[in-house]
């Protein structure tokens, strides 16, 4: 994906795989599953985050609006249509002489009329399900992807932070053997 002045940009899904790849190379803590992060920097990651999945919740809401114009413009083309075959086939009533033609062929306009908007309807509705679920699909990963990054920031939490120079202090000890 690309911003207007050619800048590469990051999307939530993108910015959920670099939040789990910090966490997965973070330095692990001895003796336990935890880990060491830089707190300000998950913030960081976890905000920047939050401030881009508004943007795609508004993507969905166009796709939707995008959807609705659609069937509003099938809708309209199918009544245009089932007017003409309708005016069509008052015209061809009026006349005595192909009344019974005029009557099978007006049918026949209304149903072809009717079958094109079933079809339009029906194409629309395959377009529109298959983006939704798509964009289901997107949303439960980005879900996914907060909520495992809100668990290890709570993990995090839980071990509490040292001060810096304990921290150093830890850093520059070598890790007790495990028996």
């Amino acid at each position: 994906m690309t911003d207007i002045d050619g800048s590469k940009s990051v999307g939530a899904l993108d910015r959920i795989e670099e939040i789990i790849a910090y966490v997965e190379q973070a330095k692990a803590v001895p003796m336990s599953r935890a880990c060491k992060v830089d707190r300000a920097e998950m913030i960081a990651m976890l905000e920047e985050l939050q401030n881009e999945l508004p943007g795609d919740l508004r993507r969905a809401e166009a796709m939707l609006q995008e959807r609705d114009n659609i069937i509003n413009a099938g809708e309209r083309e199918a009544e245009r249509i089932i007017a003409e075959g309708e005016s069509e086939h008052a015209r061809l009533v009026s006349r005595h002489e192909i009344t019974v033609s005029a009557e099978h062929e007006g049918n026949r306009i209304i149903a072809e009329a009717r079958g094109e908007a079933q079809r339009l309807r029906d194409e629309v509705d395959e377009y529109v399900d298959t983006t939704l679920a798509n964009f289901e699909q997107f949303l439960h990963r980005a879900l996914s992807g907060v909520e495992r990054g809100r668990d290890k920031m709570h993990t995090l939490r839980e071990i509490g932070s040292f001060a810096p120079a304990q921290q150093e202090q830890f850093e520059d000890e070598k890790p007790l053997p495990q028996i």
